[in-house]
């Protein structure tokens, strides 16, 4: 009695086995772990908006108006002082981004979409909070108080300000380009069978 063999169809793509560590049905499943990291890339990425701020206070150069008794104006009208404090937010928010990114990156190699997610979201609380901690601990938003404080016809010092609100785009958008340039490069890849390959053989009679 000869038994029955099924001979493979050349055509049909080979199945797909599951991983030997993963769970049945849970292979390429976000998974708590997953979960935890995205938040916890969240929180410390937020957190370090604070070094933003404290960088931005330190380095962006000064604005300074002065009293006439009556009214304030800027002491030097052709001052750019007012905008070179928007391009030293936006240069140090484009390299904390590209530090972020290329950290998290280091952290997670392989990626996933909630470290991407918790990577997006904290960089953008860590810009609005460095933006609130330069105003912050900057000069005094108060010009009226700091004008009377300093008198009459003597310079001082402006708030901090960011004129162009865009630049608080910068961090996640510096994070997360380089993120995805590292992952598209540097993470491994499941191997697809190539479309050339050899064909089949039938079973041995």
């Amino acid at each position: 009695m000869t038994e029955a063999v099924t001979t493979p169809n050349p055509f049909e793509p080979p199945q797909q086995q599951p991983s030997a560590d993963a769970p049945d049905g849970l292979e390429g499943r976000i998974t708590a772990g997953d979960v935890r990291d995205g938040a916890a890339i969240t929180l410390v990425v937020g957190v370090a908006g604070v070094l933003l701020g404290l960088l931005w206070v330190w380095l962006a150069p000064r604005a300074q108006y002065v009293s006439n008794g009556e009214a304030v104006f800027l002491h030097n009208t052709e001052s750019e002082a007012r905008i070179g404090a928007d391009a030293m937010f936006l240069l140090l928010s484009v390299g904390l981004g590209l530090l972020s990114g290329g950290l998290v990156f280091l952290w997670r190699r392989r990626g996933g979409v909630p470290q991407v997610v918790g990577l997006g979201l904290g960089s953008c609380l860590a810009a609005l909070l460095g933006w609130r901690v330069g105003l912050w601990l900057g000069p005094t938003q108060d010009v009226t108080a700091a004008a009377l404080k300093a008198g009459k016809g003597v310079p001082f010092d402006a708030p901090l300000q960011l004129l162009a609100h865009g630049v608080l785009l910068a961090w996640p958008m510096a994070a997360l380009a380089l993120h995805l340039a590292l992952t598209a490069l540097f993470s491994p890849h499941d191997p697809t069978p190539s479309p050339g390959g050899p064909a089949p053989q039938p079973p041995q009679a």
